[in-house]
């Protein structure tokens, strides 16, 4: 079973957003070397932590960064985007880089109502016509012996990138299965209807052009150190971070002395735990545990590991702990 990565271009504390896109690219050369299948970026807009926002720009210097990676969007939030749009600039990033591209689609906005109203200067959003931008989308670029489109994008027909629908319930999962997609679901944030989306998406599941079964990705929270003391310092920041979302105090990510020093009340201490119950943090062997669980409860086809920690170090770190332990990883090349 293959592991691949999400991504946010994380903007830390001390440095700017042009060092977190930085780092993302010195990332996806690492990932690359240990062997994971697919480095993925998320679309997210006006968030003082997350650099990540204009997500096919950056897939196409990651794809010039790297050889055989998989680079792509997890996701691209289509009621923020015209179809025609997000048509054009995938198929232009399949005309580049043939084979790698990636595009996963999401039915949330990704920010804030206002942002949201201001990315497609409408006041119909769109989130309740994902279903109909989905198929319009895949129209523009899926090859068919039938009249062209209009518009026709080009490049367009015959540029179709892996595609996928994402999802945190049951919605996406049900779509994806109607119209024989792959699908991943977002354990990392909400880990509640797992089992619920999987068991809805293989029941509606019908073979199609792109699928003749089931594909399932399941994205969750991961930071391995040496030791279990080591992660927990580590994920301080990203657990201190839940907290400020929650509070509309979001800033660059803390650095881990920042975190330490914060003074949770109990309440705040319980709203994190909750948060963070089914993230893996610990030492390689609690982690891989983790992982083996997870697969083995969801039967994914392929997991992707979210890690947030305030330094690339710290994160090549993770992965390259999680890599060493996992069988299908391809470690012919190590990490520098």
């Amino acid at each position: 079973m293959k592991l691949s990565v999400l991504d946010l271009a994380t903007v830390t504390q001390g440095h700017s957003a042009a060092d977190a896109l930085a780092d993302t690219t010195r990332l996806a050369v690492q990932v690359e070397q240990l062997g994971y299948h697919r480095l993925w970026v998320a679309e997210h807009h006006c968030m003082p932590q997350v650099a990540s926002s204009a997500p096919a720009v950056l897939i196409g210097h990651l794809a010039d960064a790297t050889t055989t990676l998989r680079i792509g969007a997890g996701g691209v939030m289509l009621p923020n985007h015209s179809p025609l749009v997000v048509a054009e600039q995938f198929a232009t990033l399949e005309a580049l880089h043939r084979g790698r591209i990636d595009l996963g689609l999401g039915r949330a906005p990704g920010t804030d109502p206002m942002t949201a109203r201001a990315l497609r200067r409408s006041g119909d959003l769109g989130a309740d016509t994902f279903p109909q931008d989905v198929v319009e989308l895949i129209n523009y670029l899926a090859d068919s012996d039938g009249p062209p489109t209009h518009p026709a994008p080009v490049p367009g027909r015959g540029y179709l990138p892996e595609m996928w629908l994402l999802g945190s319930s049951t919605f996406s999962a049900q779509l994806a299965g109607l119209l024989g997609l792959p699908f991943s679901f977002a354990y990392h944030f909400s880990p509640g209807q797992v089992d619920q989306a999987f068991a809805q998406y293989r029941d509606t599941f019908r073979p199609s052009a792109f699928l003749d079964r089931p594909r399932t990705m399941v994205a969750v929270s991961v930071l391995c150190a040496p030791t279990d003391e080591e992660a927990q310092w580590l994920a301080g920041p990203s657990a201190l971070t839940i907290l400020q979302l929650r509070t509309g105090r979001l800033g660059p990510l803390a650095t881990p002395e920042e975190a330490a020093a914060y003074r949770y009340s109990p309440q705040e201490r319980a709203v994190v735990d909750a948060a963070t119950a089914t993230h893996l943090i610990g030492d390689p062997e609690t982690v891989h545990a983790g992982l083996v669980a997870l697969q083995q409860r969801t039967d994914a086809d392929e997991i992707m590991l979210s890690t947030r920690a305030h330094s690339l170090e710290a994160r090549v770190q993770s992965l390259s702990l999680v890599a060493e332990r996992w069988p299908t990883a391809d470690r012919s090349t190590t990490a520098a």
